[in-house]
């Protein structure tokens, strides 16, 4: 198979993985009584000490230059951390699928970032993907409709607002967990951007966790069972086929791929939690969608980076 076909599976295989995570949330949180953040820590943290060990056993070459140490630190707190607290907390408050396709407003803040502080020029094609992905978000949220704005039952108005702009968050914080993906994938092979990234973000959330709240994922045979598939699937699995998979994909044409998460995402909320979606929100998510297929490869202005060499054995 040829490496952009591996490629594309991987992303694929990560997409899919990754929509498993609001299955796994919503029970952690409504059966076993996990605060989203405690749920969000643990899923790091499993998932960060399983490849830990793995690597060890291995005897993995674990070694990274002090000047590196930057770059993963701020992707394990900004790329990981971050963007577990605003998923977890929009998944809470909106739902599984609005949560996922909220999220896939990552391309529009990309191209912002890009813009503002990288010196990327939008052409017309691009402003008009981020235009459209806006709006998509906006339909997707139910802003249309301010009385109902409540996503989840039983929470209110100020509560669907707080799940809005998590969802929003948690795109700009998916597109910097892509964009450090690309960036250290290209000097570390992809376990060591892995393990490092998870465990540094795992413990920048457990400096804002009370000890009592962790220990509560471990009361029960049924939630320990929850915590190591959430930290194994969603997490450690499909984190490893995504950095492994964005090697041989641009990080913006991973991202298309990757648009498969919350269809997948919206099925598991229909079967399980049953969450329904208006017609006006089906027409955001097309928004959203058909945004991040206007920022694909060569449709906008944009430099390429230089290439660089392979990462270290």
């Amino acid at each position: 198979m040829h490496q952009s076909s591996r490629g594309y599976l991987l992303i694929l295989i990560a997409a899919t993985l990754w929509a498993t995570i609001g299955v796994f949330y919503k029970f952690l949180i409504n059966d076993h009584g996990l605060t989203p953040l405690a749920a969000a820590t643990l899923r790091g943290g499993i998932g960060g000490a399983i490849l830990l060990c793995v690597l060890l056993l291995l005897r993995a070459d674990l070694r990274v230059p002090r000047r590196e140490w930057p770059g993963f630190l701020a992707y394990g707190v900004f790329g990981v951390a971050l963007f577990f607290i605003c998923y977890v907390n929009a998944i809470h408050l909106s739902g599984v699928a609005v949560a996922a396709m909220l999220m896939y407003t990552s391309p529009a803040w990309v191209a912002v970032i890009s813009w503002r502080w990288l010196g990327e020029r939008l052409d017309q094609r691009g402003v008009i993907a981020l235009l459209l992905a806006l709006l998509g978000a906006a339909l997707v949220a139910r802003i249309y409709d301010l009385a109902a704005l409540r996503l989840n039952p039983g929470l209110s108005q100020g509560e669907g607002w707080l799940g809005m702009l998590a969802g929003l968050a948690a795109g700009l914080t998916y597109g910097l967990y892509s964009v450090f993906n690309k960036l250290l994938v290209r000097r570390h092979r992809p376990w060591v951007v892995q393990v490092y990234g998870l465990l540094i973000g795992a413990v920048t959330l457990a400096l804002f966790v009370p000890r009592g709240e962790l220990a509560r994922g471990w009361a029960t045979p049924a939630s320990i069972a929850l915590l190591l598939g959430l930290g194994l699937i969603p997490t450690l699995l499909a984190s490893m086929a995504f950095a492994v998979g964005v090697q041989w994909v641009p990080v913006s044409v991973a991202a298309i791929v990757a648009t498969c998460e919350p269809v997948v995402a919206a099925f598991f909320g229909y079967v399980l939690f049953a969450e329904r979606l208006e017609p006006a929100q089906w027409i955001g998510a097309a928004c959203i969608l058909g945004a991040v297929l206007l920022l694909r490869p060569g449709n906008i202005t944009a430099r390429t980076p230089r290439s660089t060499p392979a990462p270290r054995a």
